[in-house]
C-alpha cells in the first residue's frame, strides 16, 4: 500500500493506493504544516486518524505533498514524525508547489504554476524542473492574495472602521471580533495563519460587495506582480492555480490577470486527483 498525500495548513488529503495503483480509501486530516507546528501536535493529527492508525503497519510508501516544506528542516521534521508512524515505509516529502505542478501542468509545457490557498506561492515550470525565485518569509509579511492575508486585511480593516457599515453588520454577525478572541488566537493558540483564513469565507459569501470586490481584486493585483510578473515569460505561458482561494474567487482573478496581460490557465480547488494521476502515470 502506498499514500499520496497533499496538505495544506487547514487540511491535508491522503489517498491509499494497492499495487495495481487502485484506490483503496481516501481519508482527511487537520492540516499538517511542520513550519507551525510542533511534532507532538503532528503525530496527534495523524494518529487520531482511525483509518490511518490502522494501517500504519501495511504502508511501504508515502508520497507527501505539503505547505510549510520548501526548506529542509521542515521536511526532515515530517520526515521524522511519519517514519514514527509508518515504520515500513520509505517516505519522500515535498514541498506542495510540486503537487501544483503535477497537478495541472502537462508535461513538456511551460508555464507558471500558482498556490492561493491558505497561503501563497509561485513557481514557474519549463516543462521538466521547476524554479521558484522568491523565498517565502511566511504569512505575517508574505501570501498575497491568500486566505489569510484576506483575512489579515478584514480585521485590520474592521477595527480601523474602513469595512462600510452595512457590511461591517454582516461581518460581525458571522465571527467574534473581540480583541481577546482575535489576540489569543493569534499570538497563543496554534495555527494563526489558518485562524486568519477562516475569515477569507465572508469574501467569497459577500464578494457582490464594492468594497469585497476592491480588497480581493487589491490582494490578487498584487499576488500578481509580486510573484507571476517576476518570470520573463510571464506573459508568454499560461497560469496555473490551486488552491480554494483560486476556485471560489476564479471571476475576480481572471478578470485581475487579464488585466496585466497574463494568461489564465486551470483553476483547480485540490490538487489531490491530479496529483494520484501523475504517481500512476510513474508505474
Amino acid at each position: 500500500m502506498k499514500f499520496v498525500v497533499d496538505s495544506g495548513s487547514t487540511k491535508t488529503d491522503w489517498i491509499a493506493l494497492d499495487t495495481d495503483n487502485a484506490n483503496l480509501f481516501e481519508t482527511q486530516t487537520q492540516g499538517l504544516n511542520p513550519q507551525v507546528l510542533s511534532d507532538q501536535i503532528l503525530v496527534e493529527r495523524i494518529v487520531n486518524n482511525y483509518d490511518l492508525y490502522k494501517h500504519r503497519k501495511d504502508v511501504n510508501e508515502i508520497y507527501f505533498y505539503g505547505a510549510g516544506c520548501g526548506t529542509r528542516p521542515p521536511r526532515e521534521l515530517l520526515k521524522g514524525v511519519l517514519k514514527g508512524i509508518f515504520p515500513n515505509a520509505t517516505i519522500d516529502v515535498k514541498e506542495d508547489t510540486y503537487a501544483a505542478v503535477y497537478a495541472t501542468a502537462t508535461k513538456g509545457e511551460k508555464s507558471i504554476v500558482c498556490i492561493l490557498g491558505t497561503g501563497s506561492n509561485c513557481s514557474f515550470f519549463d516543462g521538466a524542473e521547476v524554479e521558484q525565485r522568491i523565498t517565502s518569509l511566511g504569512y505575517i509579511i508574505m501570501d498575497d492574495g491568500s486566505g489569510n492575508y484576506f483575512g489579515r486585511q478584514l480585521l485590520r480593516d474592521y477595527y480601523f472602521n474602513v469595512i462600510p457599515k452595512d457590511i461591517s453588520a454582516v461581518f460581525e454577525k458571522n465571527f467574534d471580533l473581540s480583541s481577546e478572541s482575535i489576540k489569543t488566537n493569534l499570538y497563543r493558540n496554534p495555527n494563526p495563519n489558518t485562524y486568519l483564513a477562516t475569515f477569507a469565507r465572508f469574501l467569497i459569501n459577500n464578494k457582490d460587495h464594492d468594497y469585497c470586490q476592491s480588497l480581493i481584486k487589491k490582494g490578487f493585483d498584487l499576488f500578481a506582480r509580486h510573484q507571476v510578473l517576476q518570470f520573463e515569460k510571464a506573459k508568454e505561458v499560461p497560469t496555473h492555480f490551486i488552491g480554494s482561494i483560486a476556485f471560489y474567487l476564479q471571476d475576480e482573478l481572471r478578470e485581475v490577470l487579464n488585466g496585466l496581460g497574463l494568461i489564465p490557465g486551470k483553476i483547480l480547488k485540490k490538487p489531490i486527483e491530479g496529483l494520484v494521476e501523475y504517481h500512476r502515470n510513474l508505474h
